[in-house]
């Protein structure tokens, strides 16, 4: 059976399975021993690494130590050494402040000695005033408070004195500096406005050709003149003037429409009803364009634009409206443009400046069909068509019937001055003229302390003569000032017053 060849194969391999199992355990078990050894070794390479990394740390640590310590003591050192510099300068120190008190209250003791003297002295002194004070009220007949009192007196007459001289050469300089100033400034606006001395003047008598259309003006009982007026909503005054008939209105604007009016009838000669309310109407019309027209040239002369067309419809009213002879639309004109100048030359605001001396008048197109002043319509008018607020307190503040809020609204109240107080600018009847210069010395003369009163200049200066022994030369300053406040709130007046109080004293004896 163990002749059999394929036993035999089997039984070889067995054979050498067994054999290559055995050699291959051999070989993997020295592998391992030789691994082992290996890893041995690298551990003891290793830990102969560490233990030599332990040596050189301990040594570097042990060195560090030795340095630290040895710094830690120069520097301990260092410090005992600056302690010791410190004590030997405190020392010093104490020593010095020792010896300071010392010094300190050895000067006490000498001032304490002083003081003592001085109060001795003091009282001595004390003493022998009380007896020079009871000797002098001996000798004098006064007490204290006589004296006093006296010298009191003196020194306040003697300050008042003081005090009128510096006020009035503290308002002379104020003034002439003012003034020089002022000439200058309103010299180059004037120059540079340059209009016209004289504005136009409406008039109200329509010249005839001859005494015979009277009678046609007049009609068949009177029915023409009744018509014109109904139609034009005036007074026709026929009387004795030769080649005139004089129109009498309220308002302006009716005046001028009846002005033309009848200048245009008489032109015509056809004068009856029917025919004199059409030329009437037609008239009307005329004028209504004229006014818008005067109105937009009025604000393209001033240079204010953007006018409401209300504004621009009352601004050419004022075409027909005149005071003191000065036709108020020129003259809002020329307010505007002063007013401009001076708010350049100032540095102020020029557009609104121009723009309240444009408006500033225009309560006057309506004051006859409002109450209350030109100033207050007007600004009320303006703001109800959207004006600049700060227009519109220029507007209602230029007589100080209300704040002025701006610089500009001073401008323009000056420029108003200008404008109407220049030489030949106005105009005023003579019982408008006696009026006003009664006026001023009635008001001059309501003050108590005031002997006469004088208005000189056309009304333009006032001077005013007090009793010396009444007003001293402090209080004659302030009559001036009250003077001329009670002018300004109780007057109109073009231009500005000069209010002059005059103070003297005059000794009169006679040899006999």
């Amino acid at each position: 059976m163990l002749s059999n060849p394929l036993v035999i194969v089997v039984v070889g391999s067995v054979i050498a399975l067994a054999v290559g199992l055995a050699i291959g355990y051999f070989v993997r078990h020295q592998q391992a021993q030789r691994e082992g050894r290996e890893r041995a070794d690298e551990a003891a390479r290793l830990e102969e690494q560490a233990r030599s990394k332990a040596r050189e740390i301990e040594l570097q640590a042990k060195a560090d130590a030795i340095r630290i310590r040895d710094e830690s003591e120069a520097e301990a050192s260092r410090r005992r050494a600056d302690i010791s510099r410190e004590d030997e300068r405190l020392q010093r120190r104490r020593a010095e402040v020792d010896r300071r008190v010392e010094q300190t209250e050895k000067r006490e003791q000498n001032l304490n000695k002083r003081q003592g003297a001085l109060d001795k002295r003091g009282n001595e002194i004390e003493q022998l005033y009380a007896d020079t004070l009871a000797e002098l009220q001996r000798v004098s007949g006064m007490t204290q408070e006589d004296a006093k009192a006296l010298l009191l007196a003196e020194v306040e007459r003697e300050s008042r004195n003081d005090m009128a001289r510096i006020i009035r050469q503290v308002e002379e300089e104020a003034q002439a500096e003012g003034e020089r100033r002022a000439r200058e400034l309103i010299a180059d606006a004037i120059q540079r406005v340059a209009s016209d001395h004289v504005a136009e003047i409406t008039v109200t008598v329509v010249p005839l050709p001859s005494d015979e259309l009277k009678g046609r003006i007049i009609g068949r009982n009177g029915r023409n003149i009744r018509a014109f007026e109904q139609a034009a909503g005036v007074d026709v005054v026929v009387d004795d003037t030769p080649e005139a008939v004089t129109i009498s209105s309220f308002d302006p604007v009716r005046r001028e429409v009846a002005r033309r009016s009848m200048e245009r009838l008489v032109e015509d000669g056809r004068i009856h009803p029917a025919h004199i309310e059409k030329i009437v109407e037609t008239v009307r019309l005329d004028v209504d364009k004229l006014i818008v027209q005067e109105g937009e040239r009025a604000a393209f002369d001033a240079g204010v634009p953007g006018l409401h067309p209300e504004i621009i419809k009352k601004l050419g009213r004022l075409k027909f409206r005149t005071s003191y002879g000065q036709n108020q639309l020129a003259h809002a004109v020329e307010c505007a443009q002063l007013a401009g100048v001076i708010a350049a030359e100032l540095g102020a605001n020029t557009q609104i400046a121009k723009a309240g001396g444009l408006l500033h008048d225009l309560g006057k197109a309506m004051d006859h069909e409002v109450e209350g002043t030109h100033a207050s319509i007007g600004a009320e008018f303006c703001r109800r068509h959207g004006v600049n607020p700060a227009v519109a307190n220029i507007v209602g503040s230029h007589h100080h019937e209300v704040d002025q809020e701006s610089v500009e609204a001073v401008i323009v109240e000056a420029a108003d001055a200008i404008s109407g107080a220049r030489p030949g600018a106005r105009r005023e009847n003579l019982e408008q003229y006696i009026k006003r210069v009664k006026g001023l010395e009635d008001i001059a003369s309501s003050f108590s302390g005031v002997s006469q009163s004088y208005a000189l200049q056309a009304g333009r200066e006032i001077r005013v003569i007090v009793l010396p022994e009444e007003i001293d030369d402090l209080e004659a300053t302030r009559l001036a000032r009250n003077v001329a406040k009670k002018i300004e709130e109780g007057m109109q007046y073009p231009g500005q017053i000069k209010v002059t109080v005059i103070r003297e004293t005059r000794a009169v004896d006679y040899a006999k």
